[in-house]
């Protein structure tokens, strides 16, 4: 309660704050405003029976906008345009010569970056959008399991309108996100995505209690209370490397001699190989999507039986498969990512230039070859931990729950992603919120 009012009697942490929720509060009314050309009645349909609607590929993407997309809303994609740019951009900077000299010239590379990730915000958007509006358009059953009319005048006059609505929203959205980064707390993306999740918990209690009674509710909530610390205590764990740097004269003025340590995170990579590799898990079910269709459960077609195989296994928490291939794409994607946020080479390369040594390892291949050794042993602790994390939670619900029922499938199936990115962002904030509180002497969160 102390640290609270420290936060209170700050104006300008406060002022930060209060900015923050704003945003906030302003992202989720844009959530509940259909885009032009939607029918209310079919949305109202849509959220009866969204106990039906709520899993596969459909599930996903409505958890990561917050309900948004349930609605066709404005911003029914949310901040997942941007995520996905962002991640096109890291990767290409490890291939792209000229991303590269960019990331290496401070500020100013950094501002051409980000305007590049804006524009490839905007083109997925775009191509997005259109996606969503014609599957909805054409095969709504496939996207969301019940067949609802959304679009009841489906001229190219409002589609081009929705598509163009949906794609505005998300550059809004985007502006918004950068807007907490400047003038409120935490980082704004972050933030937005944060406030998405955490939306749709509430209704996941309810229906667990609906579903199977208050006893597995508990039982739901002592499971997440477990996640949270286990989390907190990977997320906080790390590995540090002692450096020490050489003693330097400089006239009468000495340098250097002191020592420090490189500090390498058990799971550096957040939360970024769960997103990536759930990302890749819905292409085959997009794909999917836009196969023809018969219209005829008693004789289905091709599609109808490729679309039925790809559900039953790739969105099932508790199947053999979903299990095997989302843990190896998170194990995978850890991997990658680590590669590419800590480069051995580059850092062995600085040390060496700034007169700093590993000690006891030469300088130079020596020193590449130490850190890469630490860089993958303390990589693959933290890459299963994500992925049992990611998975563990959906697949002992759905199988509390009823295994291959359709409310235990829909209902929990990407809750450990939801978890991660809650806890995660949580502590990224109050690092920010205690850092802030320390540089005016007063005591933060994490004492």
């Amino acid at each position: 309660m102390s640290t609270l009012r420290n936060i209170v009697q700050t104006p300008e942490l406060r002022n930060k704050i209060l900015f923050t929720i704003f945003i906030i509060v302003v992202y989720r009314l844009g959530v509940q405003i259909p885009a032009p050309g939607v029918s209310l009645d079919a949305i109202e349909q849509l959220r009866a029976q969204s106990e039906e609607t709520s899993g596969g590929i459909f599930g996903y993407l409505n958890l990561f906008t917050g309900g948004g997309l349930a609605s066709l809303s404005l911003f029914s994609l949310g901040i997942l345009p941007y995520i996905t740019s962002s991640i096109i951009i890291q990767i290409l900077t490890v291939a792209v010569p000229k991303l590269e000299e960019w990331q290496s010239q401070g500020a100013i590379g950094q501002r051409k970056i980000t305007q590049w990730t804006r524009y490839i915000t905007i083109l997925l958007a775009l191509v997005q959008s259109t996606g969503i509006v014609f599957i909805v358009g054409n095969n709504p059953e496939a996207f969301f399991g019940v067949d609802v009319g959304l679009f009841p005048d489906s001229s190219p006059g409002r589609v081009i309108m929705a598509v163009m609505c949906m794609t505005a929203g998300t550059a809004l959205v985007m502006w918004m996100g950068e807007l907490i980064t400047q003038k409120g707390i935490g980082n704004g993306m972050s933030m937005i995505i944060f406030a998405s999740v955490v939306s749709g918990l509430p209704a996941l209690g309810i229906r667990i209690n609906a579903i199977s009674g208050w006893v597995w509710l508990i039982v739901a909530l002592l499971l997440l209370v477990v996640l949270c610390a286990g989390i907190v205590f990977v997320e906080q764990g790390q590995r540090r490397i002692p450096v020490n740097f050489a003693k330097r004269v400089v006239g009468r003025r000495q340098y250097g001699g002191n020592n420090t340590y490189i500090p390498l995170k058990v799971n550096q990579a957040g939360v970024i190989p769960v997103i990536f590799a759930s990302s890749l898990l819905q292409l085959p079910s997009l794909i999917a999507n836009v196969l023809p269709t018969s219209g005829d459960p008693l004789d289905p077609n091709w599609g109808d039986q490729v679309r039925d195989f790809i559900t039953s296994n790739l969105f099932q928490p508790d199947n053999l498969g979903y299990i095997l291939v989302f843990g190896a794409l998170i194990v995978g994607f850890a991997y990658f990512y680590n590669a590419i946020a800590f480069d051995p080479v580059r850092r062995a390369d600085e040390l060496r230039k700034s007169g700093g040594f590993i000690p006891g390892i030469r300088p130079g291949p020596q020193t590449e070859r130490h850190l890469a050794k630490i860089l993958n042993r303390i990589t693959l602790p933290g890459a299963l931990f994500l992925a049992l994390v990611a998975l563990i939670p959906s697949a002992a619900l759905a199988r509390l729950l009823g295994s291959g029922s359709n409310n235990a499938a829909s209902l929990v199936g990407f809750s450990g992603v939801s978890i991660l990115i809650a806890v995660g962002v949580s502590l990224e904030t109050m690092k920010q919120i205690n850092s802030q509180l320390m540089a005016r002497n007063y005591d933060g969160f994490l004492k």
